[in-house]
């Protein structure tokens, strides 16, 4: 297939894609993309622009919460060297360590500060904990 052929090809599969975000209604909202798009400084009129935005940002959420969940459950199977600290709860908890690592790995360097939880157990009733 010659340049012309395949340039024609893919146009009538971008036209296809960009007329399909006009029947798909993505996670995150038109108006909260609207939102963040102007605060940045672009506004566009056209919803397919906006809606193409919203799924490039659904895939980018859902491609970090699937690396943290990754990083919890190799958390949680690592060896405990203190058989007492040795979660009785087999629960995947998500931690700030886990979603900083899943971050690291795009770029995007989370600082948190020293009140944030980092345990299941944290702010939980002392009665309830199971230590």
């Amino acid at each position: 297939m010659n340049n012309e052929g395949r340039q024609h090809d893919d146009d009538s599969a971008l036209t296809e894609f960009l007329s399909s975000l006009m029947d798909y209604t993505p996670t995150i909202p038109d108006e909260l993309v609207e939102h963040y798009l102007s605060r940045s400084g672009f506004y566009c009129p056209d919803l397919r622009l906006t809606r193409l935005v919203a799924v490039a940002a659904q895939k980018f959420i859902s491609d970090v919460a699937s690396d943290a969940l990754q990083h919890c459950k190799a958390r949680v199977a690592a060896p405990v060297k203190d058989k007492s600290k040795q979660p009785k709860d087999k629960r995947l908890v998500l931690t700030m360590e886990d979603l900083s690592k899943a971050l690291r790995e795009y770029g995007v360097n989370l600082k948190h500060q020293e009140y944030f939880a980092d345990s299941s157990s944290t702010g939980m009733d002392p009665a309830s904990r199971e230590e």
